[in-house]
């Protein structure tokens, strides 16, 4: 690894009656996040379609997560009109304070 990239996951719980349900009981997005600047480089989540993972890649890409997640939040919800809105929020939420945890813990940034 080089040193300049951290993998983290936030998660939330699904709602009832979404086809992902059948395989997952939690909506997951992982990130490979820039250590120094916070930035989203890869993003994923656990939704049923490749289209709808690809959809919020592209919404949650180049967001940092040091400026804080309130845009990215509000494209979720004015974008995707799906019924994972809730949990996708809730994910990213969980995904930024899991983020910031590991800033306060510093970690060691290769040059």
């Amino acid at each position: 690894m080089n040193g300049k990239t951290i993998f983290i996951a936030g998660h939330a719980r699904l709602p009832q009656g979404m086809a992902a349900k059948s395989v997952f009981e939690t909506l997951t997005i992982t990130a490979e996040v820039d250590v120094k600047y916070g930035v989203i480089l890869e993003a994923s989540a656990t939704l049923a379609t490749e289209h709808g993972r690809e959809f919020i890649e592209r919404l949650l890409k180049g967001t940092s997560l040091i400026d804080g997640i309130d845009d990215a939040i509000d494209a979720i919800q004015t974008y995707y009109r799906g019924k994972a809105t809730n949990a996708l929020t809730a994910a990213l939420k969980d995904l930024h304070l899991h983020f910031q945890q590991i800033k306060f813990e510093e970690i060691p940034q290769k040059s």
